[in-house]
């Protein structure tokens, strides 16, 4: 696993740093979360001052659970109060971001501009879009950052709490939809050294638990399907529902289970003026080459894209282009 050849790396930015921030990506998932407690963890047991950059003001419903469960156990700075915790000397700060690679992604880019010294530790393809000017840990092989984290965990022989367990687990779980996309034998292996320190199943369950509401909302989104290329799921969101990135997520997920779809894409708003599109493939259709035309980001397996001051029929025009090209 890459992150255990690059363990050196990440140890001398560590041993330099006095101040660590650690940063995920906008709207917070349990693998970008998983990953940032879990590491704040290993810092913490270095003896590091360690925060966690939140800037989202909403939250999916695991994640608001998981803050609210660690409510003074870990902390959480907004971007805009860094400059009251950033060490004078420059030298002696260190910013990890997780789960993203991209500079537009990132929970505040401006961030990337006041700390010099980065690392970024991801599971997701390397783009025209990232960072350029940062120490890169990156493993596509690895089902989620959460796994490459616990695998770090390991290698240390840092015992955790069982529910610090959980929330790694429960990373795992999302970012594998149930373990049936992106698994490999280390995904089970963490899976099963987690779950010997004690993470519960029955938690991580809690932990994705839905809200029956948003569920109906989402099941809206079920009911006007376009079929592209007899292998392609599309569908498009009322312009008037303002969903959550979660739900376009899952729906993309659930696009999967049916017969003979390879890709799926999912669109709909996700703020006043911005547009969320969520893909999903089986890894047998290139999603990633159409993520990256748009400026978004991710894998063969998943991957999102944002669009600010536009239509959802102007989007959709574009994507359905885009497939149309990849299908040529």
């Amino acid at each position: 696993m890459a992150i255990l050849k690059e363990k050196r790396k990440i140890k001398r930015a560590v041993r330099k740093a006095k101040t660590i921030f650690l940063m995920g990506h906008k709207d917070l998932d349990l693998d970008a979360l998983g990953s940032c407690v879990g590491l704040s963890l290993l810092l913490k047991k270095k003896k590091k001052e360690c925060y966690i950059i939140i800037d989202d003001k909403e939250h999916e419903l695991g994640v608001e659970k998981i803050l609210k469960e660690l409510e003074g156990c870990i902390n959480v700075i907004r971007s805009e109060n860094i400059d009251k915790t950033i060490n004078k000397r420059d030298n002696k700060n260190l910013l990890i971001i997780l789960d993203t690679n991209k500079i537009d992604l990132v929970q505040n880019k401006d961030v990337l501009k006041k700390i010099n010294n980065k690392l970024v530790i991801d599971h997701h393809d390397i783009g025209k879009n990232s960072i350029k000017d940062a120490i890169m840990i990156n493993d596509t092989s690895s089902s989620s950052t959460c796994e490459m984290i616990t695998k770090l965990i390991e290698y240390y022989d840092f015992d955790i709490e069982s529910y610090y367990a959980t929330i790694l687990l429960s990373g795992i779980v999302l970012d594998t939809n149930n373990f049936t996309l992106k698994t490999s034998k280390d995904t089970y292996y963490a899976a099963f050294y987690l779950a010997s320190l004690g993470a519960s199943a029955k938690k991580v369950q809690y932990l994705l638990k839905q809200d029956i509401e948003d569920y109906k909302e989402r099941q809206k989104l079920m009911t006007s399907i376009d079929k592209i290329d007899k292998k392609v799921a599309f569908t498009k969101a009322s312009a008037h529902t303002i969903y959550r990135r979660e739900d376009l997520a899952k729906v993309a997920d659930t696009l999967l289970f049916f017969n003979d779809i390879e890709a799926s894409f999912v669109i709909g708003k996700i703020g006043k003026k911005t547009i969320g599109l969520s893909a999903r493939s089986l890894g047998n259709y290139n999603i990633r080459k159409i993520l990256t035309k748009l400026g978004g980001g991710g894998d063969e397996y998943d991957g999102a894209a944002r669009f600010e001051n536009t239509t959802l029929s102007k989007v959709e025009k574009q994507i359905k282009q885009y497939i149309a090209e990849e299908g040529e």
